[in-house]
């Protein structure tokens, strides 16, 4: 049966009792201004409830726009259980006569929904607490389903949550970097807990822990924060194949790399994901390991420090033992490589401990601070020798990087001068 055809019978068959409505449009408005004004319910006043036919015919040959409402007595009270909230009523005299059908022909939604869910037999109507108030299923002769009304989403400022406090779809949630399981999970959490400090959740799990009892009545803040550190909880959760599969295509579609899989991508991945929430993190994260911002760093007033405890002296040692081959030919020998020479070259210069490291993170990363060192300069050394970063990377290689050490006036950041050069790509 057709949707006119079905609206048509619930007309014919139901207990309400319709009128036409003649809308003037500047007295409606009219009045809801009134009513706003005194912080009431626009509710409609009944001029038409009580017209006799022949003022109703004259309106209409005059092709007056019209709606079709419903007569609600002006006594008593709405009452509807609630899972949530227990018992939910209104008094009748804030309700109205409502509208069933529109000016344009189109019943309103509130009339439709309640004919959809019934015709589909639906029991169960879990909705936001800010549409109570659907009395048609009452007013049609329907069996009444079980509501449970939710309360609802705010904003960190407690007001409701809108648009302006951020993205306004889910879809668009996805294209930042989040991930479905992890907005599930935290939407989960807004207003319901199974009674534990447990806040991660997978869908499967959530379906066995979930119970409509154990939903708060009061509404829950939306904080973006918690949502990215959800995503990070669900991120790390992957397997290893995973997240280095749904990262490494990210890389590859975003045109930092050529490949979206291989050595490579699977050291990056496992060396970076401590720092990554969404993945869209991943680019900045491999970018900034990609990236020698040297003269920044030594222009910083942190490096003063690493600076004035000698770090011209080991970057000339530095330099001949790159030169030698030395450093190249421990880093073809991996991990292990790599530490042997670290421990002879602390020995050579009399150093260890962060007097050693700090001096060593700065001259191969250009860096104060970021992940463990000898997976760094591992992963940068494979990237040198491999064509698996694009152009577009801004990768600097470690041959560019020591051709800058060899090009660094060490004087001019020991005098405290401002270097004003940037760290573009070396030609």
């Amino acid at each position: 049966m057709k949707e006119s055809s079905i609206i048509e019978c619930i007309f014919l068959q139901s207990s309400l009792s319709f009128f036409y409505s003649i809308c003037v449009v500047c007295v409606l408005c009219a009045l809801k201004e009134i009513a706003k004004l005194k912080e009431l319910p626009p509710v409609y006043t009944g001029k038409w409830s009580n017209a006799t036919d022949e003022e109703v015919e004259e309106e209409l040959e005059k092709g007056t726009p019209y709606t079709f409402r419903s007569r609600v007595p002006k006594e008593g009270r709405l009452q509807i259980d609630d899972f949530i909230r227990v018992e939910v009523s209104w008094s009748l005299d804030t309700l109205g006569d409502f509208v069933i059908m529109r000016s344009n022909g189109q019943p309103v939604y509130n009339f439709c929904v309640t004919v959809d869910d019934a015709t589909m037999a639906i029991s169960h109507v879990i909705s936001s607490c800010h549409k109570t108030c659907n009395v048609f299923p009452q007013a049609l002769g329907f069996q009444m389903p079980y509501f449970a009304h939710v309360s609802l989403i705010l904003a960190p400022d407690s007001s409701k949550l809108s648009k302006r406090h951020g993205a306004t779809s889910v879809g668009l949630y996805r294209e930042i970097g989040y991930l479905p399981q992890a907005m599930v999970n935290y939407l989960a959490l807004l207003g319901w807990g199974d009674g534990t400090e447990n806040e991660f959740f997978s869908l499967e799990k959530l379906v066995e822990k979930f119970s409509i009892e154990r939903v708060n009545k009061s509404g829950a803040v939306f904080h973006i924060t918690k949502l990215r550190w959800m995503n990070g909880q669900h991120l790390r959760s992957f397997s290893s194949e995973e997240l280095t599969k749904l990262i490494g295509q990210h890389w590859k579609s975003t045109g930092i790399l050529a490949e979206s899989e291989g050595m490579f991508v699977e050291e990056a991945v496992q060396l970076l994901k401590d720092g990554i929430d969404l993945i869209t993190d991943s680019d900045k994260a491999l970018s900034n390991l990609l990236s020698y911002p040297l003269y920044a760093t030594l222009a910083s007033p942190e490096d003063k420090p690493v600076l004035q405890d000698g770090l011209p002296e080991v970057a000339s040692s530095f330099l001949a033992t790159y030169d030698s081959g030395e450093l190249l030919g421990a880093l073809e020998e991996g991990n292990a490589g790599w530490k042997s020479w670290v421990k002879s070259f602390g020995k050579s210069m009399n150093r260890k401990g962060k007097s050693l490291f700090m001096p060593l993170r700065v001259l191969l990363t250009g860096k104060l601070h970021g992940p463990e060192m000898g997976a760094t300069v591992l992963l940068l050394h494979r990237a040198g020798t491999s064509n698996v970063v694009a152009d577009q990377a801004g990768f600097i290689t470690l041959d560019d990087r020591f051709k800058m050490l060899r090009d660094t006036k060490w004087e001019s950041f020991n005098n405290d001068q401002t270097v004003l050069e940037s760290v573009a790509t070396v030609p």
